[in-house]
């Protein structure tokens, strides 16, 4: 028999299929109480229902419930070991599991009060960047009893449904730290549905004892993976038996199978290759998983709102960040917020300068104005959007331009209207379309990837990435754009390949005013993903050619043509000593030992020189010098920085 849960005027009710048609039980009557009756009272109620004159319901028109709202408890289990070795694998560990996986049939609890029907609309995990679905069957106790074993839990089983482990995957890692089980990244969501189903209408689907059921799961109509239920490591009757042991089981109690190997996302992350990654879930996804036998769930993902913030308490025996103070000469006072640096034209600043700190712009013109970036997250976007409200009321944004593809100038593009024309360099364009997704950063606050754990903290802990739907732009252009914003000219140069593949700076000519995007770093050290560094210098010689007097820098305080040529200097002194440690037959281990910073040692993030000077050894010899990807890259400096 196949058994249902569903709404009505007058609350949930309780029925069994027949030829597509809910033949329902007396109202009042729950799933837990049926079950309880064991398998002989189950199936009595069910052919005693069958044969009422009820008014019946068509399955196709019904609001589907979990066949048991409210259980009295729910473990997940964990009987895939391919699932645990796959999720090993993806956080950079061996696939080889420690000796208790393969001796105890783990489990942790999930929330009774949080079960979702199996049409519903699943919000996600508040505060959560990384939300996952996990595809399972669950086993539902008919008869309960205590210390039981794998033959008698076996029998005690009265019904299997399919069971979504819904998990917040980036709390999950954060709570693993406390070494206590799982918390706020498992108790979000739990579906189960549609039907519960016995034992006996499965049978057909017994190999060998197990149950053979072919599943698969899909996001928004891909799938993203499929099995066989078959490959479970542990049975039912051995989790339940184990459960049991000095525990009452109750009726209704739901047990997971833990998920089908390759059925969820996390399976499907791989660092090294980000392209691949379907990516995790957000708003408006729609999840569908079928499992043979058991028929099939399809949901829609709902955002949730943030979490109330809690204020860490202190921590006596970690070591404060050290002061960071810009040292910087300033143009201007670099205080968060908008400064006006030329008529119609202002800075939004944020100090310090340092990773994800960046500034942006606003040009007004008659009845319009242009923005130059947006921010690192939508917070911050939105506040600064917010801030600017007593100018663009008045001059409504009707351009956009994106100096270049870095998150800290691109994530709040979403937040502007569709009437806002976002414009960016054409490699720039290319180069948005494979940079890590948004959420992604969430890992460097919740990986402990060892010592260098406390630098990622510290630089990207304050930011939130979550609900970033990264917009692409709307026109592309190459080499020079003009632009008339409100009948003001503004000219946008693409200067790089520089710190990125395309750099843009944003040149009004009227105010004498040059946003230099990421080409400048004022009081903090440059970063050159991309290079060639001769080619940032000579972009630098071009920005001073634009005869602009106050530079707008992406990261630092406003400056002027000196703060280019001190950034000119900082690039020309890497190549010196980078050219210097070359010659001496320094590999580039070595070589970021050896270089003398001297008068920029005291800008911040001064550890960006592991990255300079790698950039510098790939033009001298790259036939020698390694291509490191950007995490190992960043890891090499973390680690430099703590020094």
């Amino acid at each position: 028999m196949r058994w249902v849960t569903y709404a009505t005027d007058a609350g949930d009710r309780v029925g069994v299929i027949g030829e597509d048609l809910i033949h329902p039980v007396a109202p009042g009557v729950s799933m837990i109480d049926l079950i309880g009756r064991g398998t002989a009272g189950l199936r009595a109620a069910g052919e005693a229902a069958l044969e009422s004159e009820a008014e019946v319901v068509a399955l196709a028109g019904a609001r589907l419930r979990s066949p048991i709202p409210r259980p009295p408890s729910i473990r997940d289990c964990l009987c895939f070991l391919d699932h645990m070795r796959n999720a090993q694998q993806v956080s950079g560990q061996p696939r080889i599991l420690k000796d208790a996986w393969y001796e105890i049939p783990a489990f942790y609890f999930a929330a009774p009060s949080s079960i979702v029907g199996p049409h519903d609309d699943v919000p996600m995990s508040p505060g959560s960047a990384w939300f996952d679905f996990e595809l399972e069957i669950g086993a539902v106790i008919g008869q309960g009893g205590r210390d039981l074993t794998p033959e008698q839990a076996e029998e005690r089983i009265i019904g299997y449904t399919i069971f979504n482990d819904w998990s917040a995957r980036d709390l999950q890692l954060r709570e693993s730290a406390l070494a206590i089980g799982q918390a706020k990244g498992k108790d979000g969501a739990t579906t189960l549905g549609p039907y519960l189903v016995t034992p006996d209408e499965l049978e057909p689907y017994r190999v060998g004892g197990k149950l053979a059921l072919r599943v698969d799961a899909k996001v928004n109509g891909r799938t993203i993976g499929s099995g066989n239920t078959d490959a479970m490591d542990w049975s039912f009757g051995e989790i339940v038996s184990y459960a049991s042991r000095g525990v009452e089981l109750l009726p209704g109690d739901v047990f997971g199978s833990g998920t089908v190997p390759g059925c969820c996302l996390i399976e499907h992350l791989s660092m090294a290759d980000m392209t691949s990654f379907p990516g995790w879930l957000r708003e408006g996804d729609v999840v569908e998983l079928t499992v043979e036998g058991l028929g099939s769930t399809r949901q829609t993902v709902r955002a949730s709102a943030p979490p109330y913030p809690l204020a860490p308490r202190h921590n006596p025996d970690r070591r404060p960040p050290r002061r960071r103070v810009n040292p910087a000469p300033a143009k201007l006072p670099f205080t968060r917020g908008l400064h006006e640096v030329g008529s119609g034209v202002w800075a939004w600043l944020l100090p310090d300068g340092g990773f994800g700190l960046s500034n942006a712009g606003l040009i007004a013109g008659e009845g319009a104005s242009l923005l130059v970036d947006t921010l690192f997250d939508l917070r911050l976007t939105a506040e600064m959007l917010e801030g600017m409200c007593g100018i663009t009321d008045r001059h409504p944004i009707t351009h956009a331009v994106i100096t270049h593809a870095n998150g800290d100038h691109t994530h709040g593009n979403q937040l502007l209207g569709q009437e806002v024309e976002l414009i960016a360099a054409k490699a720039t364009c290319a180069e948005m379309r494979h940079e890590m997704p948004p959420e992604m950063m969430t890992a460097a606050q919740v990986i402990d990837i060892g010592p260098a754990t406390p630098y990622f903290r510290e630089r990207f802990g304050p930011f939130d990435f979550t609900g970033i739907r990264l917009r692409l732009p709307d026109r592309a252009y190459d080499g020079e754009l003009s632009l008339d914003v409100g009948g003001r000219e503004v000219r946008v140069l693409n200067l790089g390949p520089a710190h990125t593949t395309a750099d843009s700076v944003v040149h009004v000519p009227d105010a004498g005013v040059l946003f230099a995007g990421d080409l400048l770093f004022i009081g903090c050290t440059p970063i050159v993903w991309s290079g060639p560094i001769g080619n940032w210098i000579e972009a630098c010689d071009r920005m001073i050619a634009t005869g602009a007097h106050t530079i707008v820098p992406g990261h630092g305080p406003v400056t002027d043509p000196d703060g280019i040529r001190a950034v000119r200097g900082y690039l020309s002194h890497v190549i010196e000593q980078a050219d210097a440690a070359h010659s001496r037959g320094l590999p580039f281990a070595e070589a970021i030992k050896a270089v003398d910073l001297g008068e920029y040692a005291t800008w911040l993030d001064s550890e960006r020189i592991v990255v300079n000077v790698h950039r510098r050894y790939r033009e001298l010899d790259p036939a020698t010098t390694p291509e490191l990807d950007q995490l190992t890259l960043m890891a090499m400096m973390a680690e430099r920085g703590l020094l």
